[in-house]
């Protein structure tokens, strides 16, 4: 494909992003929850189409792809599973959201640490998630190199795809906050669904419809259709990656802090109805590409380059694909600039804020905005690395996150919860994931994920056990709960 069609369409992607960003502010943001949350008033359309880029990022129509072309079928049960996690959501969607308004929770970290009373639970869980969500942004802003890359056959480096979706993200973020984030998500979502969806029907309908397709692909790649098939979903391995994305929706901040935004329960609802309709149609559009990439380009030297190889072929034509190439771009993009305002936001308010009391919110929002390119700048670095699998990547750094599921179940679910849990389940399942994981150590068999997941939980309820629940703290925030639950008539 030619390089100048590919700047060109990311020459239009910036200048769109950002004059979207730009319209999208609101005065100037005085406050934490103006610039974190959008002032906690965003209506369900723009909620659902802005938590849908921000969680299929790169990780869809690069790493999705690319695992279906690895190894078949097995990928589309992984994201279903995914999607059947948004229960979680449904659940602690309301709760979140009724606490959040009421005690004015930035982030969910201040949550937990205000559940447990608990200054350390709130400065130890922002650093956890900080540690296993800068490798998470550093897979997209590789997802972003590999295809300009893979699409241009080298005319943009890898480097510069990777800068360019560095820089952009930080500009995105700084303009106008969660404001400026949620809209150009919205848009980025819109031309993510649409250009992906038109192009896969291009490529199968160039081999004869549906049926003809699924023959060609029973005929020369039988294996795909079929679990485990080649062998590469494994149980183990299909645990291993299906459980950090089941708990995505609680375990990862920059996806359950969108739980505070929404203007009402209401809203809240129809954010999640899109959501899932979004989710569905995305997740089979991108495993339809991995199909489309193991029939046409059968010995791919690396499965990330699915999606770039096929878009930089004759199958599609070149303006289509340089737009289907910017929604992927923007995909990405729109996770980045969303972990960065989440991670910002628990430096300033949990780690910062604690430090300082809490006693200057406008330090605080001046320090938020102060680390977002420092942030930006660690997450690039690791992104030079240039590791394989983006999906595998993305679920290795969410299962790293799982360690906070049990604080979170506790905070909500059982009063016996205490700090000393919490700090242990925390410290010592983060320990041990990241030991497994350098090491590439897979004890019975199953990924770090499995074992952090349960090593945190025994730390949780045991510790727990014999230590004293804050029992005020509880009291206020479970108390305040079950009444606005049950006047909302909210199961």
């Amino acid at each position: 494909m030619s390089t100048l069609y590919v700047w060109w369409g990311i020459a239009l992607f910036v200048l769109l992003s950002l004059l979207i960003a730009y319209m999208a502010r609101s005065g100037k943001a005085t406050s934490l929850s103006d610039y974190f949350l959008a002032n906690r008033s965003l209506g369900g359309g723009v909620s659902a189409l802005s938590y849908s880029a921000t969680t299929f990022s790169a990780f869809m129509l690069v790493g999705l792809a690319g695992l279906t072309y690895q190894g078949g079928v097995g990928a589309l049960g992984f994201e279903l599973i995914y999607l059947s996690g948004m229960v979680l959501f449904a659940f602690f969607g309301p709760r979140f959201w009724l606490v959040g308004k009421r005690f004015g929770y930035v982030t969910p970290s201040e949550l937990l640490g205000d559940r447990y009373g608990s200054q350390a639970v709130a400065a130890v869980t922002a650093l956890a998630s900080c540690l296993f969500l800068i490798p998470y942004s550093a897979v997209q802003l590789a997802g972003v190199g590999y295809l300009l890359e893979g699409m241009t056959g080298g005319g943009i480096s890898f480097t510069t795809g990777a800068v360019l979706a560095t820089v952009l993200a930080v500009l995105l973020s700084w303009i106008a906050g969660m404001r400026s984030v949620a809209w150009t998500d919205a848009f980025q979502a819109l031309v993510m669904i649409i250009t992906a969806t038109w192009v896969v029907l291009i490529v199968i309908d160039g081999l004869g419809g549906f049926s003809a397709f699924f023959g060609t692909l029973e005929a020369r790649k039988p294996e795909l259709l079929a679990v485990p098939g080649n062998g590469f979903f494994s149980i183990s391995t299909f645990i291993g990656l299906t459980l950090p994305w089941f708990f995505f929706s609680i375990s990862n901040p920059q996806v359950s802090q969108r739980m505070f935004m929404p203007k009402n329960l209401g809203e809240m609802r129809r954010m999640l109805i899109i959501f899932l309709i979004f989710g569905f149609l995305y997740t089979l559009v991108a495993v339809l590409w991995g199909f489309s990439a193991a029939v046409h380009f059968p010995s791919l030297s690396s499965p990330d380059l699915a999606t770039p190889r096929l878009l930089a072929s004759d199958l599609v034509p070149p303006v289509l694909a340089v737009v289907v190439m910017v929604g992927i771009m923007a995909a990405a993009i729109s996770t980045v600039d969303s972990i960065l305002l989440t991670l910002s936001s628990l430096f300033a308010r949990d780690l910062y804020g604690v430090m300082q009391k809490k006693t200057d919110v406008d330090k605080q929002l001046m320090v938020g905005k102060v680390v977002i390119p420092v942030i930006a700048v660690l997450a690039y670095a690791f992104a030079s690395l240039k590791l394989n699998l983006i999906a595998v990547l993305a679920v290795s750094s969410s299962a790293g996150l799982l360690v906070l599921v049990p604080a979170i179940l506790g905070a909500f679910l059982w009063k016996g919860g205490t700090a000393s849990g919490v700090l242990a389940s925390v410290i010592g399942g983060g320990l041990l994931v990241i030991g497994l994981e350098w090491t590439q150590t897979r004890w019975l068999g199953q990924a770090s994920g499995v074992w952090g997941l349960i090593i945190s939980l025994v730390l949780f309820i045991g510790v727990s056990l014999v230590t004293r629940p804050p029992r005020d703290a509880a009291d206020r925030f479970l108390g305040y709960l079950h009444r606005a639950l049950k006047e909302r008539n909210v199961w």
